[in-house]
């Protein structure tokens, strides 16, 4: 995990399109949104769905505050790419916390809920991509398929750990460095 916050402070440039629209993301006044491969996606959870996000934030609270932490839903750029991901979860060092956005590799835990609508977006393109850029530590809320499963140890092509799936209802272990069991069945 890198010690200092990413940041993103390119200036627009016309003929760069990776700066430009993640320039225009970050600058437009609306409802808030994410870019997955190129393809700009409104965020608009459901209750269920922000249920859920709840449920994990409340059980890794203490974990995340002893470990001088925050949990949120805050920007994760991913340079080089056109995207730009808001997970659903993210659990990042307190002092990075300011930054405009993060790099995955600067999160300890990042978390995705899948919708009806984006399902495959978390169970394949951000699986694969959060492991291209190291997040150490990738939970997947599988709402359709009433699943958990962690990803763990990634690198270029892949997470090469995987514990899960786990049907809704079943504790799952979250590692250190939160040591701690999940509890799944109110998701």
């Amino acid at each position: 995990m890198s010690a200092q916050p990413h940041s993103y402070t390119a200036s627009y440039v016309a003929d760069d399109p990776e700066t430009a629209l993640k320039y225009a993301i970050q600058h437009h006044q609306g409802d808030r949104v994410q870019i997955v491969e190129g393809v700009i996606e409104p965020l608009s959870p459901t209750w269920g769905h922000e249920k859920a996000a709840d449920k994990i934030r409340n059980q890794i609270a203490p974990a995340v505050s002893k470990l001088g932490c925050v949990s949120g839903s805050g920007n994760l750029d991913l340079p080089g790419s056109n995207n730009w991901y808001v997970p659903d979860v993210a659990v990042v060092p307190e002092d990075l916390a300011d930054a405009t956005a993060l790099v995955p590799e600067q999160t300890l835990l990042v978390v995705e809920i899948t919708s009806d609508s984006n399902g495959d977006t978390g169970r394949i393109v951000k699986r694969r991509r959060y492991a291209e850029y190291g997040a150490p530590l990738y939970l997947l809320v599988d709402r359709q398929e009433r699943t958990c499963t962690l990803y763990a140890a990634p690198g270029p092509l892949g997470y090469t750990k995987v514990d899960g799936p786990h049907p809704f209802g079943t504790s799952l272990a979250l590692p250190e460095p939160f040591g701690l069991e999940l509890d799944t069945s109110d998701f």
